[in-house]
């Protein structure tokens, strides 16, 4: 099965293991994958995350450790894909949007990588708009 969008089904699979309350989740794992997790970690919506290579089959495989609250309140609340590879989103560095106001995080892919909505903004770098977090 070939997967025309990749970082919805990581957005999709997170999404779905938080509000299921599952402690890790497991995907095919890539650079990019790599660095948005690097980033949700970093923002404090995930507890950690590991690439590995299984030996059974090809491809490294990315586990992600959700973070909830002592009371089993999840880290994030909603997730969304902006740019999709039917419909490429990009924004200018002074049209990048908020989210939530600030509470949440629009995650960039610039030329210099993926940057949240703050660090693109202080680069002054546009870029297209991978996903939000909040």
């Amino acid at each position: 099965m070939s997967m025309s969008d990749p970082i919805a089904d990581m957005l999709t699979r997170i999404r779905n293991a938080s509000s299921a309350k599952h402690e890790k989740v497991l995907m095919p794992g890539s650079k990019v994958k790599e660095n948005l997790a690097k980033i949700l970690e970093k923002e404090g919506f995930i507890a950690g995350y590991r690439m590995s290579d299984a030996a059974d089959r090809p491809g490294s495989v990315l586990e992600v450790t959700l973070k909830y609250s002592p009371t089993r309140q999840a880290a994030i609340n909603g997730i969304q894909r902006v740019s999709k590879p039917g419909l490429r989103v990009y924004r200018r560095a002074d049209a990048i949007p908020r989210v939530l106001g600030g509470l949440g995080v629009a995650v960039l892919s610039t030329s210099k990588g993926l940057m949240t909505d703050r660090e693109a903004r202080k680069a002054h770098m546009g870029g297209e708009v991978i996903c939000y977090v909040w």
